[in-house]
Parts: structure tokens; sequence; C-alpha cells
């Protein structure tokens, strides 16, 4: 398939209101396919960041140490991981809805049981199952996408997805701090239940199945790693998945190091971070939007992911010289600086490579974006310990993480996916 030759969205017509749809219906039933897939990959981070506060008054509660309280978000990460290599598969075998509404589900139950847990221990195993069912919401989400969208449309959806998934961690953790102002850190639970059942309701309604019968794959959990073995050996797919993988772990750097870097090492209060924090993010956001709106359609998506992969390694360069003293003594200012050029660049990067990685094929969308996902949090997960590996006062290791993720991301863009070669982004696997 081409690049540049994308084909219109093909929302299904049990999503449009009647049989000849208006243009307006046909906006409509967009806009709310644009809320339930937005819906769906933003539960998983309400569930990580919403908690964020309340973790102190956990480590009170339940009488357990810290660093085992902090194992209650290790558990949820490790579940969104490990559950998309599980779902994903199983939403190429059975369709989307089916396997969607049975994580869903197997959620709200493990939220509501996070609520009453009664000791550390147990808490860790909820969360654990809560992510792994959490997870149904991302990697299907994605497939989806493939499934209603080709090429240039495609790629514009994610942006646009980018905008709804994107608010989440803007507000979640200001949400959880404001619920905690008037019940305890189980009432976070009984909040994200409540956005679990609503959001259940929603899918059960508005989403349609989206992957026709004879799309599907019939065989077992022997057919899905065949699927996935394939698809790792299509270098191009396996590139664009190491270079998102590699960008997602340069940001996951920043969400784990910035706290300490920007109040530890700068001064700044806490006001003064979540402002920084919602500015970056905001940043990420209207990239996106500008990647969707204006650059996609007119500019080879290749060309894109090269510049926003530029920028990153240029940003988190002028970030490890600053760390270093290469500059002398700098202040807050240009580090916030550099930290929004990077955070900004990952608005470009991030969809683009999802986008030119599902382009690779159609008939495996479940499994490859089992893949996507799950190969960027553990890169992620892995990256995110690092930054701390020389203490809180200095800021070199984050920017080495970031700076040497950039550098591995362009190595794979450049040796894998060879975007010369139009042959690359024009055959796809099992297309």
């Amino acid at each position: 398939m081409s690049e540049q030759g994308a084909q219109a969205p093909s929302v299904p017509q049990s999503v449009v209101p009647s049989a000849v749809p208006s243009s307006g219906a046909t906006r409509r039933a967009g806009l709310l396919v644009v809320l339930v897939l937005g819906g769906l990959t933003a539960t998983p981070p309400l569930a990580m960041d919403m908690y964020l506060p309340s973790l102190p008054e956990v480590t009170r509660s339940l009488h357990a140490p810290a660093a085992t309280v902090q194992l209650t978000l290790t558990a949820c990460l490790a579940g969104m991981a490990l559950g998309q290599l599980a779902v994903g598969p199983m939403s190429d075998k059975w369709g989307r809805r089916r396997p969607l509404l049975t994580g869903l589900a197997i959620y709200i139950v493990a939220t509501a049981l996070c609520a009453i847990a009664p000791n550390v221990e147990s808490l860790i195993a909820f969360r654990l199952a809560q992510g792994l069912a959490g997870a149904a919401g991302i990697v299907i989400a994605r497939a989806v996408v493939r499934d209603l969208y080709d090429g240039v449309a495609m790629a514009r959806f994610f942006s646009t997805l980018m905008l709804v998934s994107g608010v989440a961690p803007i507000v979640a953790p200001l949400v959880g701090g404001q619920i905690l102002r008037v019940t305890d850190w189980r009432g976070v639970f009984v909040v994200l239940t409540v956005v679990g059942i609503l959001l259940t309701a929603l899918v059960w309604r508005r989403l349609p199945e989206t992957l026709a019968p004879a799309d599907r794959h019939a065989g077992g959990t022997a057919e899905a790693l065949r699927s996935m073995r394939t698809l790792l050996t299509d270098l191009p797919f396996t590139g664009y998945m190491l270079t998102g993988g590699f960008a997602f772990a340069a940001l996951f750097a920043y969400i784990s190091a910035s706290p300490f870097v920007i109040q530890e090492i700068y001064g700044a209060s806490p006001q003064t971070f979540s402002l920084l924090f919602g500015v970056n993010s905001v940043g990420l956001v209207a990239v996106g939007q500008i990647n969707g709106k204006l650059l996609v359609g007119r500019v080879s998506m290749d060309k894109v992911l090269a510049a926003g992969l530029a920028v990153v390694v240029l940003a988190s360069t002028a970030l490890l010289l600053m760390a270093t003293g290469a500059f002398g003594e700098v202040g807050l200012i240009p580090v916030a600086t550099a930290l929004f050029i990077l955070m900004s660049a990952m608005g470009v990067t991030m969809p683009n490579a999802q986008t030119l990685a599902l382009m690779r094929t159609r008939h495996s969308a479940g499994s490859a974006s089992a893949l996507l996902g799950t190969s960027s949090f553990l890169i992620g997960a892995v990256a995110s310990p690092l930054v701390g590996i020389a203490g809180e006062h200095t800021a070199v290791p984050m920017a080495v993480v970031q700076l040497v993720a950039g550098l591995v991301a362009v190595a794979c863009f450049v040796g894998m996916c060879r975007p010369w070669n139009a042959r690359t982004t024009a055959e796809g696997v099992g297309s």
C-alpha cells in the first residue's frame, strides 16, 4: 500500500444512525469513535496516575514499607505490558468486541477489589490483574483504528486520539489529589471502578465489531505465535516497533526523573513542577494535532518521523551538556525549555512510528498492536530505573538515558526501516 494513498475511513454502518448518513451524521459517528477509543487508551494512564498522590497514605494505611507499596505500580505496569500480548491475538481470532468487553469486565472487578484490599500483598495482586485486564483497552483500540483506517487517514486518527488520551496523564494526578480531599486512597479506586463501568456501557452500546469474520484467524495460541514471529521477521515492522519503543523510553525517563530534577536540583515547588508537567503534556498534544492536521498527507510520514527523532536527539544533547556543566551554571528555564522541546517532539515520533508499523499488516492488527504496546512498556520499564542510578541530585542519568534512547531509535529507524526505500512502506506483512 502506498503511504500517500490513504483510504477514506470505513466507519461501520452500525455506528451511523441512518442508512444513508449525512456528512453531519458521519462526523458525529467519527467523533463518537474518537471518544470511545480515547477513553479506552486513557483508562490505563488514569489507573496509574490518579493513584500516585495516594501512595504515602497507602503506606501508612496498610503498614507497609514504601518500597513494597511501589510494587503496586510495578505490578500494574507489568500487567499492562504482558496483557497486550494475550489480548491482541485473541482479538484477531474472536473479533474486537468480545475480548474488549471481557477485559473491561475483569478490569472493573479487579479495580473494585483494590478498593477493599486488606493488605499490601493482595493490593499488589489486584493491581496486577487490573493491569492485565486494562491492557485490552490499549491494544484493541489500536487494532480498531487499523480496522477502520489506512495510510494517511490512520496517521491523522492516531494524532486525534492523542488529543483525547493525552489529557489523561495531565489531569489524573490533579483529580486524584482532589479525591483525597474528601476520601481516602480506597475512594480513588471506587472512582476508577465507576469510570470503568461507564466506559463499558459506552463500548457495549456504541462500539460495533470492526473485524469481519472472514478476516479473523481460526488458529489458537500456535497461530498467534506464528503471526507474531512473522511480524518480527519483517525488518521494517520491527524497526518501526523499536523506533517507537526507544522514543517511548526517552519519554519514560522524563516521567521518572523530572520530579527530582525540577524540584530537588532546581528548587522548584510542587506547584511549579505540576505546571511545567502540564505545559509539556500540552506541547506533546499540540504537536500531535499539527502532525495530524497539517503534516500528514502533505509530507512523507518517514520524513516527519526522522525530523522528530532528530529533535529528540538534539534536545537530549542539550540537556546532557547543561547537566554536566558544559554551559556553566544554568537555571530552570533553559532546562525546562529543552524538556518541553523533547516532549513536544513525541507528538510526531510516537503516532507516526505506530502508523508506519501498522501499515505493514492488516490481517494481524491485534498481534501487531500487542507487539507495539508490549515493546514500548518493557523498554520504558527498563529505562525508567536507570535515571536514578546516580542518586536524586543530578540530572546526568536522565539526560544520558534520553540521549542513548534517542540514538538507538535513530539507528533502528535508519538501519531497519530504510526510509529511503519506498518498498518498505508499500509492502506489508500479509497485506
